[in-house]
């Protein structure tokens, strides 16, 4: 195998990438002091480009955002020879490695858009993005992000993963139905943190208005797959297995996570409104990889703290509700803080009327935006302790289902949010 050569750019983030001319494939790994777990990416990357692209021109983009802790020196040791016993043919062409710092403001989005500007400067066909604190990445994870738009034409590649049943409780709960109903497409993990695109929709990201802005913090996971769905490309989604990473009680450490999500796609919901108020239901989008049963780390859940937060918020947060949502639905909030712990039930159909009413809310509502999605908190901590409770003894493929059936009570009354949306016009 020929020897892989490694280019260090510290500065001159052009001029090294002019010295390469032209690339077929680039990935991108955006780091911040990610110096324990980053080794492994880059060397389940190269060795996953070495074994199925063996004749593509690969860069891999280390965007750092400032890591004190010796990120970029990890990048810059990792040598290919780790991997050569699973190597099953040579490459044609090195594999050149960049570490550079990203400039802007701080966030995830800037380390992107740097290595948007990387795929642009290098014509490059197919890309990829994957985290650079993953524990679970193989080289498999190249080929399943990368050969559906180096081979098949697809312009950008959501990951699929097996998670735990009470994992991702936000995206379950929230992001993936209401994206779903929105837009049309079945995208099961839009903020997964991995994924595929084209050089095409790259330079198209590019164009976008949006880098000195949050999504440039937070957020940027949910606008490149909204946009990928509303500029009408070609999508589709690759099993990825397990993603194993510091998953946490969904009712601890929630900080300013939540309300980041959710304004990103209340946010994105606005820009949109011509287009997803003409979509009247969702479809499957193709999906690669081969799905298999994979182990997965237990989650501890403490279903007694988030009904007692929720019943804090029914006593606190009363009057900010009243004015966002109906009599009858806050009369029912109330009646759902009285009940026991053991009959505490939250409805679907309930949950999906208060994700519609704060989204209106949010836009056209009285009460200012961030006190509106902190006052959601103790709402989502009750919709999560009643599915908690309904699915302790539940497979993964029942609660899947259950997704399923919320999903659908999202694009059922859908009516319902276009009615309210152009009433508060």
């Amino acid at each position: 195998m020929e020897e892989v050569t490694e280019e260090v750019m510290e500065q001159s983030f052009p001029i090294q990438l002019g010295e390469i001319k032209e690339a077929d494939i680039l990935v991108g790994i955006p780091s911040y002091n990610n110096m324990r777990t980053i080794g492994h990416v880059v060397r389940a990357v190269i060795a996953g480009l070495a074994k199925y692209f063996p004749k593509a021109k690969a860069v891999l983009v280390n965007s750092d955002g400032g890591s004190t802790d010796g990120t970029q020196e990890e990048v810059k040791r990792v040598q290919i020879e780790d991997f050569k016993p699973i190597l099953t043919s040579h490459p044609v062409h090195p594999i050149h490695k960049i570490v550079t710092p990203y400039h802007g403001i701080p966030g995830k989005g800037s380390a992107f858009r740097t290595i948007f500007e990387a795929a642009k400067l290098l014509n490059a066909n197919a890309c990829a993005v994957v985290d650079s604190d993953l524990r679970s990445i193989t080289p498999e994870w190249m080929e399943l992000l990368l050969r559906p738009i180096y081979n098949e034409g697809f312009d950008y590649v959501a990951p699929l993963y097996a998670r735990h049943k009470f994992d991702g409780t936000i995206t379950n709960s929230i992001v993936y139905p209401l994206t779903r109903a929105l837009y049309g497409k079945r995208v099961r993990q839009p903020i997964g943190g991995d994924f595929g695109f084209s050089g095409k929709l790259a330079k198209h990201y590019l164009t976008q208005e949006v880098w000195e802005t949050d999504v440039a913090r937070f957020g940027v996971d949910i606008w490149m797959t909204t946009l990928a769905v509303t500029g009408g490309y070609h999508i589709c989604q690759s099993y990825l297995g397990a993603k194993i990473h510091d998953a946490k009680d969904p009712g601890s450490d929630l900080g300013p996570m939540f309300t980041q999500v959710v304004s990103s796609v209340y946010g994105l919901m606005g820009e949109y409104h011509q287009l997803w108020k003409g979509v009247k239901e969702s479809q499957p989008v193709p999906t690669f990889g081969f799905h298999y049963e994979v182990g997965l780390e237990p989650i501890s859940v403490n279903v007694e703290r988030m009904i007692r937060n929720f019943r804090l918020g029914v006593k606190d947060l009363m009057d900010i509700w009243r004015k966002v949502l109906s009599h009858e639905t806050a009369h029912w909030l109330e009646s759902i803080g009285r009940i026991s712990e053991e009959a505490f039930s939250f409805p679907e159909d309930l949950w999906v009327r208060i994700i519609y009413d704060f989204a209106i809310s949010y836009h056209k509502g009285p009460v200012h935006r961030e006190h509106l999605l902190k006052s959601m908190i103790p709402l989502y901590l009750g919709r999560v302790a009643s599915f908690v409770k309904e699915n302790k003894e539940s497979s993964a493929n029942e609660v899947e289902e259950k997704i399923e059936f919320l999903c659908r009570a999202f694009e059922e009354m859908k009516p319902y949010l276009i009615e309210r949306w152009e009433q508060r016009k």
